[in-house]
């Protein structure tokens, strides 16, 4: 099971850490790309436009700044440098050993600068939205999806792709039409407030990470996750679209 999550706006920092080693991230196909974004994002977070650029609010500029020591700043393990309303939800460091394994295994995050990354892959802090046309680079979502396709179709194998992804990151990949893998796509919808669907996601990824066994088939989903949430899974509408796992959290 490959599942698929955003970042969050707001990233942990640490005073002291190693710095960036592009090497050792994995899917190391993607350095000279990942290389390419930083250079240009810390040449765009240095101008006196680039709140605009970036689509950031001009009080941000620590965040901004950060942009522009993206291979010297400390690094965090993406488990820890992601934070937010879905990461407060997903729980990452309550996780039994078991869990953290498969989290370890099954969990990616789509980034703006780094493609995407495992959550044992330690990552400077940045901030910088896959929406943003970046100078030197282009619209970001378009950069990025044909490098990671290659690289999440097999990072899928033969298992479920549950889409967590906020519309603005699902840009950035889809299964091919027909293939293989969009047949056992499915996205995570949650009726409601932008908020509500964060939480809920996040909850949805810690569950089917306690979840010992890995269904192929869209339709088991209903069963692993109907004790903690109400359910409902609607198939394709079309060639190329996910199936969609309607999610609201039960309560007590």
């Amino acid at each position: 099971m490959l599942i698929l999550l955003p970042p969050s706006e707001s990233k942990q920092t640490r005073a002291r850490g190693a710095a960036l080693r592009p090497e050792t991230l994995s899917s190391p196909g993607l350095t000279a790309a990942r290389d390419q974004v930083a250079t240009a994002l810390a040449q765009v977070s240095e101008r006196p436009d680039a709140p605009g650029v970036l689509g950031v609010s001009p009080n941000l500029t620590e965040e901004i700044a950060r942009n522009t020591r993206l291979w010297t700043a400390p690094t965090l393990p993406a488990r820890d440098l992601y934070s937010g309303v879905l990461y407060d939800a997903l729980d990452l460091p309550s996780l039994d050993p078991g869990a953290a394994r498969r989290a370890t295994s099954r969990l990616r995050v789509v980034s703006a600068l780094y493609g995407v990354a495992r959550m044992t892959d330690r990552l400077a802090p940045y901030r910088l939205s896959m929406g943003v046309n970046l100078p030197g680079v282009g619209p970001l979502a378009g950069f990025w999806k044909p490098l990671l396709d290659p690289v999440l179709t097999a990072a899928a194998g033969r298992g479920l792709v549950v889409d967590c992804r906020s519309s603005t990151y699902a840009a950035a990949w889809v299964p091919a039409p027909s293939s293989e893998v969009a047949a056992r796509w499915v996205h995570v919808r949650v009726p409601g407030a932008t908020h509500m669907a964060k939480h809920t996601r996040g909850l949805v990824a810690r569950a089917l990470c306690e979840q010992p066994s890995d269904p192929r088939r869209p339709q088991a989903l209903v069963d692993l996750l109907a004790d903690r949430f109400e359910v409902a899974l609607h198939e394709p509408t079309r060639d190329g679209a996910p199936w969609i796992l309607d999610a609201l959290p039960r309560h007590p």
